[in-house]
């Protein structure tokens, strides 16, 4: 497995935080849902710091750029991202919850469950 953590500094963007969840709640969630080989994406956010990011979680490491949605994001923010790292996965767990079903969840979608 691999991992891929992306971070934008919008200090020298129009875009915001609340522009992007907008974004995501408007369009950009719904195309990842069928890119195959992708096991989680999550987007985040540090209002603190004005960054805005994505971690995605990869079951395999020979996934082809083809498969990929267009990077709606960068072409919003301006620029590309100042990091994207990708990391080897050397162990996950799954802890104790209850709500089964992870997609759908987060300060961007209409009804989300704020933990």
């Amino acid at each position: 497995m691999k991992a891929t953590v992306t971070w934008w500094d919008l200090s020298e963007s129009t875009q915001t935080i609340d522009s992007l969840r907008e974004y995501l709640r408007d369009e950009g969630v719904l195309p990842w849902e069928s890119v195959p080989g992708l096991r989680l994406k999550f987007w985040v956010s540090d209002r603190a710091g004005n960054r805005w990011g994505a971690v995605m979680l990869w079951d395999r490491d020979d996934v082809d750029p083809a498969v990929l949605p267009p990077h709606r994001a960068s072409e919003l923010i301006g620029y590309p991202p100042q990091q994207r790292i990708r990391f080897d996965v050397e162990a996950t767990v799954e802890g104790r919850y209850d709500e089964p079903r992870l997609g759908g969840r987060g300060l961007a979608l209409p009804g989300f469950i704020d933990d």
